[in-house]
């Protein structure tokens, strides 16, 4: 059998063995824009205020 051109073995993976990196990042969806853009008005506000 020839083995040179069966190719290389496969590199490792850069993730974790275990499933802890899964359960750290949040899986719920991003909050709405008009809510965003209201928090940082509200900050803005709060900033100038000072």
């Amino acid at each position: 059998m020839d083995y040179s051109k069966m190719g290389g073995a496969k590199k490792p993976s850069a993730a974790p063995k275990h499933g802890e990196h899964k359960r750290q990042a949040p899986g719920g969806k991003a909050a709405p824009k008009a809510e965003l853009l209201a928090r940082m008005k509200a900050a803005a506000v709060k900033k100038t205020e000072k």
